[in-house]
């Protein structure tokens, strides 16, 4: 009798949620997700005071180490199709409450990020406006984070074909900015021609140079967290025409598309501050590499054209986290977690409404206790991108683990054992970035591990206190997600 009803619920699930997304809209929700202009302005700055002029080198690093990591998610989407990601993957992998301790964990992710990004927000917006002056600059972060809200809401209950349209389009926009300050950096100094004096197109960038293997697998932790969030079309799986197929290769294509702009972009930077002491200091000494750099070598004008492209970017990556949060919301809600209200999607657009009022409404409420407490906006981005990294590592480490245990225990598996090298690296790297988190750091960043593993334990509570739930997932996995 549950099997049938669960059979019921599932086929209904499948007729009213339209699967019409393709490759290129799904990589277009990873990308938006990842911000690319927000992470080529700032994740470079770190990784230059730890290692050098080696910032390309670290950067290629930092993608083979995410390639290791989401060889999970790649594999595991060939086989699973969910709105709830991670959740569904280690839950049909390890068992159910495997999957909702995870998808807790990746909840807390997304939601931590949405406020995150909504804090970068006010500081992209800030910084076009003091270029302005007047009353513009005067305007609180919060009530930009506030209007930004407003703006994501509008968006994301229309259907998910249209968000990924935005932000594939704001994504371009954002990379074309990039790419030309690029060309620019790489002609000027080819010719010798450049404002840096002496400044060369200096390959050796690609090699370790001076920087210890501690600096480098240290600054590529910073350079890892420019991925944060390429899982995030997974969440679409259920709006995702054939998603078997258009996943893995939409979460490959993220990763890699990523990883190629983020080494041309930052060998671009580092040879266009120079490679010698003095231009290492200016990189690692910048507040926006990409604003300096347009200042330095295209105009004011262009630098203030950036600064607004990168407020736009921010924008974009709240809608796309918040569009994955309210998937996996859905996801559980349905299941039988949280008021089932959440677990009801549109059966026109399939965009689970609901469900996309909760996220914004928490992301909003996560942003505002900063300002409420007169934090800044650097706070919120800095403090929120620490605690959802932390839940982070452990979402990525469940579905790391969830592939390994489908190799080995899984009836009729395709995947050939000696793969299983793959997540295994990427468990260790993963280990290594949650060390750098915790390790040698200050306060208050000393109690984020702490608000991140009281979330995470906050999950594993909730599984012990309703086992039924946990019972509910699985049948649900068992009917809608395996071959």
């Amino acid at each position: 009798m549950v099997d049938q009803q669960l059979a019921a619920e599932s086929a209904h699930t499948q007729t009213s949620r339209k699967r019409k997304l393709r490759v290129w809209e799904v990589t277009a929700l990873s990308v938006g997700f990842m911000g690319p202009v927000m992470a080529m302005a700032l994740n470079g700055i770190g990784v230059a005071g730890l290692v050098g002029k080696s910032v390309p080198f670290t950067f290629l690093l930092a993608f083979i180490g995410t390639l290791l990591v989401g060889y999970g998610f790649i594999r595991l989407t060939g086989y699973f199709s969910h709105a709830g990601s991670v959740y569904a993957l280690a839950g049909a992998t390890i068992g159910p409450r495997a999957g909702f301790f995870g998808g807790f964990a990746l909840l807390g992710t997304y939601l931590f990020f949405a406020a995150c990004i909504l804090g970068a927000t006010g500081v992209f917006f800030q910084a076009w406006a003091d270029e302005f002056g007047g009353a513009l600059a005067n305007i609180p972060w919060i009530l930009i984070a506030l209007v930004v809200s407003a703006l994501v809401v509008v968006l994301n209950v229309r259907e998910s074909r249209i968000v990924t349209r935005v932000l594939l389009v704001i994504g371009a926009l954002g990379v074309a900015a990039m790419l030309v300050l690029a060309i620019v950096i790489f002609a000027k100094v080819g010719s010798g021609t450049g404002p840096v004096e002496g400044a060369t197109i200096d390959w050796s960038t690609f090699l370790p140079g001076n920087a210890t293997a501690v600096g480098i697998l240290t600054a590529s932790v910073f350079a890892f967290l420019s991925w944060a969030g390429f899982e995030s079309g997974a969440s679409l799986g259920e709006e995702t025409e054939n998603p078997r197929r258009v996943i893995p290769k939409a979460l490959l294509g993220a990763i890699v598309v990523a990883g190629l702009l983020y080494t041309f972009m930052m060998f671009a930077q580092t040879i266009g501050f120079g490679t010698d002491a003095d231009g290492v200091a200016a990189f690692a000494g910048s507040n926006s590499t990409l604003t300096q750099l347009s200042t330095m070598y295209i105009s004011r004008e262009y630098a203030m054209l950036i600064a607004f492209v990168a407020f736009v970017v921010a924008f974009a990556s709240v809608l796309s986290s918040t569009a994955a949060a309210a998937r996996l919301i859905y996801a559980l809600a349905r299941d039988g977690f949280g008021p089932k209200r959440l677990g009801v999607a549109n059966p026109k657009t399939g965009v689970p409404v609901a469900a996309v009022f909760t996220t914004i409404v928490l992301a909003l409420l996560l942003a505002g206790g900063i300002a409420v407490f007169g934090g800044s906006a650097f706070d919120a981005y800095y403090w929120y991108a620490t605690i959802a990294t932390l839940c982070m590592v452990v979402a990525y480490g469940m579905t790391s683990v969830g592939v390994i245990v489908y190799i080995f225990r899984a009836k009729g598996n395709r995947i050939p054992r000696w793969e299983a090298i793959m997540p295994v690296l990427g468990l260790i790297y993963l280990a290594f970035v949650y060390a750098i988190q915790v390790i040698g750091q200050e306060a208050p960043y000393t109690y984020f591990p702490w608000i991140a593993g009281a979330w995470c334990i906050i999950g594993f509570i909730i599984i012990l206190a309703r086992p039924q739930l946990a019972k509910r997932i699985g049948g649900r996995l068992s009917v809608e997600d395996l071959d």
